[in-house]
C-alpha cells in the first residue's frame, strides 16, 4: 500500500512501538504488528490489532497504571 502521510513510500509488514497517554499515564506497547512506510516509517494498525492495542491500554489505565510497557500478545 501506498503511505498516505508522505506519498512516496510504500508499506511493508514490521512491527512498531505504539505510545498511549491519558492525562498522567503513559503506556507503551511494543511488538505491535503493523504496516510501515519504508520511507517515512508511519505504520497502519489493522482494525483488529487497533482494537487490542487499546484494550491493552484501557486495562492499564483501569488498573491505575502512570507508567506501563508491555508487549502485544495477540488474542
Amino acid at each position: 500500500m501506498n503511505c498516505q502521510l508522505c506519498k512516496e513510500g510504500t508499506t511493508e509488514a514490521g512491527h512498531v512501538t505504539v505510545t498511549l497517554e491519558r492525562g498522567t499515564s503513559l503506556i507503551i506497547i511494543k511488538e505491535v504488528p503493523a504496516q510501515v512506510c519504508i520511507n517515512c516509517g508511519h505504520y497502519y494498525l489493522d482494525a483488529d490489532i487497533a482494537r487490542q492495542v487499546l484494550q491493552k491500554g484501557e486495562e492499564a489505565i483501569q488498573k491505575g497504571a502512570e507508567l506501563e510497557i508491555v508487549k502485544l500478545q495477540a488474542a
